[in-house]
């Protein structure tokens, strides 16, 4: 594409009117005032991300526009994902994995383990597949035959803020990119009018806070965009959304200047991919104002669909994120928190499964009925799981202590095999013995049915290529349809 020039009305002293002398670049900089040690100091003076950033490894190429949608490598079952975390890591026993035996020895102590907690919720068996399903969970119970239950899963450390940022990272020391910006670091996204991901949250921080959905030494564009659904209107969950100064024509004439600035700029010089990426961002929240305005807003949504979800907090989430997925956004996360229950267990989380058994199996519903499930991947499931023996804090209404050995998670549509138990516990619950799923395992599986080796989707960083997965995880191969 040529670079246009632009005249102004001559200054004085016969200075160039050129608008290209106006862009001194490194080497030009360097080339005028001499070569030598002194030059370094140029260095502080830039930003040390442009000199020094790494480039993308495997077979992902950055271009102009990072967020073009692009094929996976391999064949893909999904091409979205929604991620619903119970932050706070619910009871495993209590939800997707019955232990009868735990139940008959209620009361007796257990080994070194302290005395038994036998579950207060009836289990019984659901959809064809006959799966036993929680009480707590009748609504979403009505699809089990349309998702692959994980009752095998562990992770590495029971600690609420390390273990929420490894479910969504896979680090547990460095900060690394979330999953969701590895997603659309090697996907794009389908709408160039929206963030390709974005995280709904009801209000505060999560446990660990942004970096649960940055992007780390990633691109910046591919990070979250976390969006507090709490508050009541588009305007309030997506701050600044409007310019309220300048309107969208002369913004529009801004932006277009703006990139034949660093058209200009980039004549002489490789692309500068943090300046590129800052620009895209700048391009992105300008195209929002019209798109997110309409995603976001629920009223669009007739009554009987906005009944079907429930007026709630979570059936707004839930609904939110079936009209992002059907316009695009390539991951969207949806925080739901308050699941640590130390203390009067059948009380509290009865509360929290209450919130979102009808939205969750709206959406569920919603996401099959228009054609979706098939290509969308719907996650739920929390940190860590819990011990099947009261809390040692010896509350007169106990609940159930972290217990990282061993939780469950289930996952639905994206190709996943419906209808499916994968993995055990012992008979109380306590350990993970059959089939065992580490954190890296499922990322590994999440990734291969968005057509991903977990193995070769990297980014080359301080001389490395890092991966979700670290140095570690397998396919769970026998989920996947």
């Amino acid at each position: 594409m040529s670079n246009p020039q632009m005249s102004h009305e001559p200054p004085c002293c016969g200075v160039s009117t050129n608008i290209e002398d106006y862009f001194l670049t490194r080497r030009k900089f360097l080339n005028r005032v001499g070569m030598g040690l002194g030059a370094l100091g140029l260095a502080a003076m830039l930003d040390p991300s442009d000199l020094f950033s790494d480039t993308a490894a495997g077979d992902i190429a950055l271009g102009a526009n990072p967020l073009t949608p692009r094929a996976p490598p391999l064949p893909a079952t999904a091409k979205a994902v929604i991620h619903i975390f119970a932050q706070g890591a619910p009871s495993h026993i209590d939800t997707w994995d019955p232990k009868p035996e735990l139940v008959r020895m209620d009361g007796r102590t257990i080994g070194d383990s302290g005395v038994a907690m036998g579950s207060p919720f009836k289990f019984t068996p659901m959809g064809k597949s006959g799966i036993q399903v929680s009480e707590l969970f009748q609504g979403v119970g009505q699809h089990v035959d349309d998702m692959a239950i994980i009752r095998s899963m562990y992770t590495d450390i029971p600690a609420h803020e390390v273990a929420t940022v490894f479910m969504n990272t896979g680090s547990l020391r460095i900060t690394k990119p979330s999953m969701g910006s590895w997603v659309v670091y090697g996907l794009g996204t389908e709408n160039q009018n929206l963030p390709g991901f974005i995280s709904l949250r009801n209000g505060g921080l999560p446990s660990g806070g942004a970096a649960n959905y940055g992007s780390a030494f990633l691109p910046g564009v591919f990070q979250g965009s976390s969006v507090n659904t709490q508050t009541a209107t588009v305007q309030q969950m997506i701050q600044n959304i409007r310019n309220p100064y300048v309107g969208s024509g002369e913004q529009r004439r801004q932006m277009d200047f703006v990139k034949q600035l660093d058209e200009m700029r980039s004549k002489d010089l490789q692309h500068d991919q943090v300046l590129e990426t800052r620009l895209e961002s700048y391009e992105i929240a300008f195209r929002m104002q019209a798109a997110a305005t309409d995603a976001f807003d629920l009223n669009k949504e007739t009554e009987a669909t906005r009944a079907a979800y429930g007026n709630t907090p979570q059936g707004k989430q839930m609904l939110l994120a079936r009209r992002l997925v059907e316009r695009g956004v390539r991951f969207v996360q949806i925080w739901h928190d308050g699941w640590d229950h130390h203390q009067d267990l059948q009380e509290r989380i009865t509360k929290k499964a209450r919130e979102v058994d009808q939205p969750i199996a709206a959406l569920l519903a919603d996401l099959k009925q228009r054609g979706l499930l098939d290509s969308t991947i719907v996650i739920w499931g929390g940190e860590f799981g819990r011990k099947p023996t009261r809390d040692r804090n010896g509350y007169e209404n106990p609940g159930r202590d972290h217990n990282a050995r061993a939780f469950s998670v289930w996952l639905a549509g994206g190709g996943v095999k419906g209808g499916l138990v994968h993995g055990a516990t012992d008979q109380f619950g306590a350990e993970a013995v059959t089939d065992k799923v580490h954190v890296h395992d499922l990322h590994a599986t999440i990734l291969r049915t968005l057509g991903f080796d977990h193995t070769k989707l990297t980014y080359r960083f301080n001389g490395r290529d890092f991966r979700l997965t670290d140095v570690a995880g397998n396919v769970v191969q026998p989920i996947l349809a």
